[in-house]
């Protein structure tokens, strides 16, 4: 089974991955990936960002890794060829002082904050043909998210389900 985990920037996805794979799962980090495969594109300067050609990485992913069961993590994997995509979610606040710790710029911190109450990531996994899930990683420890990962993979999807997110009361308050 190939397995996209995804979501906004702070939200776990490394830690978890690198949990993942002290269980014993094939985990690729893809931001890792495109990198070693030269398949950055150009640098969006406004939004201090790059172009990567997800096209293109998915086509190469499904060439190199035929057949193996792997784990893809990055806020772009939703974009993947996979069977299950889990989209780990994250408080705005909560989100602002883990993207603060890492100094990211005022700007891409509301920026990501934006996205989050937005569930702009969500929505483009929804979009898919793909089930999804989403995990709540607000209030859990790492192991406790890869648990909730190791659920869903074994096929307890039902408390997973998208939806039961909801960041608009936190939202409302910044009004």
């Amino acid at each position: 089974m190939k397995v996209a985990i995804s979501g906004t920037p702070g939200t776990g996805k490394s830690g978890v991955g690198l949990e993942l794979a002290r269980r014993g799962h094939d985990v690729l980090e893809l931001s890792e990936f495109v990198e070693s495969h030269l398949m950055k594109g150009r640098k969006d300067r406004a939004r201090d960002t790059y172009e990567v050609d997800v096209e293109a990485v998915d086509q190469l992913l499904k060439r190199e890794h035929a057949g193996q069961d792997r784990i893809y993590l990055g806020h772009l994997t939703h974009f993947l060829s996979v069977d299950l995509i889990i989209v780990l979610r994250c408080r705005p606040s909560l989100l602002k002082v883990r993207l603060e710790s890492r100094r990211y710029s005022k700007k891409k911190i509301t920026e990501n904050m934006e996205a989050e109450a937005c569930d702009v990531i969500l929505v483009e996994a929804m979009e898919r043909e793909t089930p999804v899930c989403e995990i709540d990683t607000s209030a859990l420890e790492i192991g406790q998210v890869a648990d909730a990962v190791e659920e869903t993979l074994s096929g307890e999807r039902k408390k997973y389900e998208p939806g039961h997110v909801d960041w608009s009361e936190e939202v409302l308050g910044w009004y």
